[in-house]
């Protein structure tokens, strides 16, 4: 794991937001930033010329977030998420299930978000992973079976978008798509596709 560019990267984007978030007003009925935690399921796969779409594998992803209020209806969120990537393969294991090839990041999204009604948003924004895993899984079912691998790059860059429906408490839920813009293997079109379901907590 990449400890030192994560770390950077994320003080950095919380400086920025930092300084451009001093203002009383708020994207919600509360002022000031918020912070939170959240988790929910990966339905991860990968896409590209050279690699045809495989079944999704079925993970999750949690972690921390901080929104900050930039307007009455706009807010900057930056999160910091472990997440279950990868896809299944056609070949069976030594469980009946199929094998996984199990990509796993660190992803650090950065989302504009517009609320179109009180607790109602669209968030969009760029998102920058870090990879902390990879190997190929043979009994997805049980510890054993695992297979290290260090064929995919130790980074990704891509795009998310989605929608966040939160409660006058703090409660909400979310879905999202990331779709990766980084071939995620040298010289080969084969970039990540994840759909997320998420729930989570502002306090």
């Amino acid at each position: 794991m990449k400890v030192l560019p994560f770390l950077g990267l994320t003080a950095l984007l919380f400086a920025t937001t930092l300084v451009k978030a001093q203002s009383d007003n708020s994207a919600t009925t509360t002022s000031g930033i918020r912070f939170g935690v959240k988790g929910g399921v990966n339905f991860a796969t990968v896409t590209g010329k050279d690699f045809d779409t495989p079944d999704s594998r079925t993970s999750f992803h949690a972690g921390v977030l901080a929104e900050f209020p930039l307007t009455e209806m706009i807010s900057l969120q930056a999160e910091a998420l472990y997440s279950g990537q990868g896809f299944k393969s056609d070949i069976t294991g030594t469980d009946g299930s199929k094998v996984e090839y199990q990509l796993d990041y660190i992803n650090v999204p950065v989302l504009v978000k517009v609320f179109l009604t009180t607790g109602l948003s669209l968030e969009v924004g760029p998102q920058f992973s870090f990879k902390v895993n990879e190997e190929i899984d043979t009994d997805p079912s049980d510890n054993p079976g695992d297979i290290d691998l260090n064929a995919a790059k130790d980074y990704d860059f891509g795009v998310a978008g989605g929608v966040t429906f939160r409660t006058q408490g703090g409660f909400f839920a979310t879905g999202r798509y990331t779709y990766g813009l980084t071939d995620i293997i040298e010289n080969a079109d084969v970039k990540n596709s994840v759909f997320q379901l998420g729930v989570g907590f502002l306090f």
